[in-house]
């Protein structure tokens, strides 16, 4: 039974390591006693863990001169990890596509890789590590969740089958995107491997509708544009791997839903 002297908030500045000495014993001792506050606790951690190492190698670097030509550059270190933060970088991010992800993509410069997979990465990062919620509609409520997700997007929205691949469908979920509403469809194998499907519908600005590989730190991602639709499918597995679902996905959304 959780310990009713240990918020929400405590646990997290503990997670965060930004409770103070005295509070962290409190905290240590409850999670000895309390199973799932243990659990709880691990999952924010590994989502901390994931964020470091998709953020990390970038966090150190100068702000490019031409967004500062008068000022003096300096390597700033942001303490934004944890889940309640991370769920603000994706709203804000609609309004953030220049400096804040830049990174490598093989080579070349992220800067070309459209915004939505940048966005895709990241909530993939945060919410497939979740063991108690990584869902807000599960796949046990299916047609719920299709209507739900679609009257909200504006799109007649059907989540691809998977199984002949291994994967099931786990639920899915409601994120912001750059000027509305966005899908997240998440999949999970018999050994716990997720991957996550992210659909955007403010593509039209974008004209280039090949299929594209991108990695986000640990994270790969396979993107591609469908006149307004933009869809990313986010996994830790192997490029190859990654490839052989996003062709399956691919063939299926090129169809008409039955």
């Amino acid at each position: 039974m959780k310990d009713p002297l240990i918020s929400q908030d405590m646990l997290h500045a503990y997670v965060d390591r930004q409770l103070p000495a005295e509070r962290r014993h409190a905290v240590e001792h409850a999670l000895a006693s309390d199973a799932k506050l243990r659990t709880q606790a691990a999952t924010w951690q590994q989502q901390n863990d994931a964020l470091h190492a998709l953020f990390d190698p970038v966090l150190d670097e100068s702000v490019p001169s031409r967004l500062l030509p008068s000022a003096p550059v300096v390597p700033l270190r942001a303490a934004w990890y944890g889940r309640a933060a991370a769920g603000l970088v994706i709203a804000l991010l609609g309004g953030a596509a220049g400096w804040g992800l830049h990174g490598w993509q093989g080579g070349e410069r992220a800067s070309s890789i459209p915004v939505f997979a940048h966005q895709a990465a990241i909530a993939h990062v945060v919410y497939s590590p979740d063991v108690r919620r990584p869902v807000e509609v599960g796949a046990d409520q299916e047609a719920q969740l299709v209507t739900w997700l679609s009257k909200r997007t504006g799109v007649a929205l059907h989540p691809p089958q998977l199984g002949t691949l291994g994967y099931a469908l786990v639920g899915g979920r409601l994120l912001p995107g750059q000027s509305g509403p966005v899908a997240q469809f998440m999949y999970e194998d018999t050994s716990g491997q997720r991957l996550t499907l992210y659909v955007s519908t403010d593509q039209k600005q974008n004209t280039d509708t090949g299929f594209r590989f991108a990695r986000e730190g640990n994270v790969n991602v396979f993107y591609w544009i469908d006149g307004k639709l933009g869809y990313a499918l986010s996994a830790g597995i192997d490029r190859q791997a990654l490839a052989a679902v996003a062709h399956v996905v691919y063939e299926q959304l090129d169809r008409p839903a039955p």
